[in-house]
């Protein structure tokens, strides 16, 4: 297993009101999308490795958003913030923390939803796709922009997790 990690350092502050932790998977890398992207007019995708890699530095400090029916992007609803991000084998794995006292109604739904329904999805800018005619669009440039909470049936990659450190933290195996 190869590891690539990038974060911010954020000096721990116990029991702070307002940050709650969390993890996930924000998708895949080498790997085709199940489902096409909002974007991406209807093609699936596949993030190249090495696309990614190059990439890392702009997840730190991007937002986190959600929509209430858990269906998708509202870039206008940012919750938290990207802290940490890193490649392991084929996953895109994030870190950051969800601003639960600003936003309980967000934290609460989260926790009402369980830790095995929610997973990730990426917002990007400045995508650069292999070839526009192919069927599966490879991304072989990307800036990221941020990211969504969302359940993992509607996401792109249906194998991406979300969990916040109340309802306990996973490890990359599973």
């Amino acid at each position: 297993m190869r590891l690539e990690a990038m974060a911010v350092s954020i000096p721990h502050v116990e029991g702070h009101p307002n940050r709650v932790g969390f993890e996930g998977v924000l998708t895949l890398v080498n790997t085709t999308s199940d489902r096409a992207p909002s974007g991406a007019r209807g093609h699936r995708v596949m993030l190249t490795r090495e696309a990614a890699e190059k990439a890392l530095p702009s997840l730190l400090g991007m937002a986190v958003d959600y929509r209430p029916g858990w269906d998708g992007h509202d870039v206008r609803r940012k919750i938290g913030l990207l802290t940490e991000a890193y490649l392991a084998g084929h996953r895109l794995a994030v870190r950051g923390y969800l601003y639960a006292r600003d936003f309980p109604d967000a934290a609460q739904a989260i926790q009402a939803q369980g830790p095995q329904a929610l997973g990730m999805s990426y917002e990007l800018a400045d995508a650069h796709v292999e070839d526009m005619k192919a069927e599966v669009w490879k991304l072989t440039r990307v800036t990221f922009t941020g990211a969504a909470i969302l359940l993992r049936q509607k996401a792109a990659y249906q194998t991406t997790s979300f969990r916040m450190a109340s309802q306990g933290l996973f490890t990359l195996s599973e």
